[in-house]
């Protein structure tokens, strides 16, 4: 269905420096199957694959120059695992999220979600999304705004669903508000509510709770925790946050610098439920160590980078003038 193009583009191709490929004169491909390399321990386990990236590039171009995002992905997340996605700004978190979402195409690559693409589940409205910012319509009640999954699909609104959500989310004293009327924790407990609506198989999390303030979040992550284990539903989460990758997933996934690439997967072996005591366990608090030492190298070597290419940028300009 349109994932076909006639050659692979090589992860490392010619030109690209710093994630960028120079004179970029030809139209990219929408995607293939082509590189379909592993990195060491990307996999998931031996249980059934709901989300699959599989030598994933992804380009954006740049007036004469192209963007690398993504070189070389593999990664993929069983049915019913809660995987924490993790890495430096910029490093093409939210592009996977997004490519997962079919809200973007591959360069080269496969993705898959229960073997199919992504435009399948999407279409079935068997995909569940929170973005960072709630988008609760204004107008419209908190119960209305959770039925409106079932408008945008044409089905009859099953109110028994949305009491059942409003009871998960704690908002069943509010069933009525307007978002004006909420804190923003609250909207962002809405939004969830309204992702799961249509009993999603998969859930799609992109930094839902990054504007919220330090106290609000703690409590969201815990009540994510236990929406999640109450749900079971296979979950990528997007995150600038450790302790919150490492209190909600069963496995951590920490992306390179760009050109992101899976540069180190953890298994989380916390005990569920998760609750905000495991917070104050040393095992816990040696794994949030562990990754924060991984992406602090990772930043410095990046900014490393930069810095070369910006000295490099300034000798060209002096030779010019």
């Amino acid at each position: 269905m349109g994932e076909s193009a006639p050659a692979p583009i090589p992860p490392t191709a010619p030109g690209v420096e710093g994630g960028v490929v120079a004179d970029n004169k030809e139209e990219l491909a929408p995607g293939f199957d082509g590189d379909t390399r592993r990195e060491p321990g990307a996999t998931a386990g031996p249980g059934q694959v709901a989300l699959e990236l599989s030598g994933v590039i992804k380009h954006f171009p740049l007036r004469r120059r192209t963007a690398v995002a993504l070189d070389g992905v593999d990664l993929t997340v069983e049915k019913g695992e809660f995987v924490s996605l993790l890495g430096p700004s910029g490093c093409g978190k939210s592009t996977v999220l997004r490519l997962l979402a079919g809200l973007e195409k591959p360069t080269a690559g496969r993705v898959r979600m229960h073997g199919r693409p992504p435009a399948a589940l999407v279409k079935e409205h068997r995909l569940g999304i929170a973005f960072q910012h709630h988008a609760l319509l204004p107008w419209a009640s908190i119960a209305e705004n959770i039925a409106l999954p079932f408008r945008a699909a044409g089905r009859p609104v099953d109110r028994a669903r949305i009491a059942e959500l409003l009871r998960l989310t704690g908002l069943e004293d509010f069933a009525e508000a307007r978002p004006r009327q909420l804190s923003g924790g609250m909207c962002q407990r809405a939004a969830i509510a309204r992702a799961l609506v249509l009993n999603p198989e998969v859930l799609l999390l992109d930094e839902p709770f990054s504007s919220l303030d330090a106290v609000t979040r703690r409590r969201m992550n815990i009540e994510l925790a236990r929406i999640w284990s109450e749900q079971r539903i296979t979950t990528l989460l997007v995150t600038h946050d450790v302790e919150e990758a490492v209190l909600l997933a069963d496995r951590v996934l920490i992306l390179s610098g760009r050109p992101g690439r899976v540069r180190h997967v953890e298994q989380i072996g916390l005990r569920r439920p998760r609750s905000s005591r495991l917070t104050r366990e040393p095992e816990f608090h040696e794994t949030v160590d562990r990754l924060t030492a991984l992406l602090d190298s990772d930043i410095a070597h990046a900014r490393a980078d930069e810095g070369s290419t910006a000295r490099s940028a300034r000798r060209w300009l002096r030779g010019r003038g």
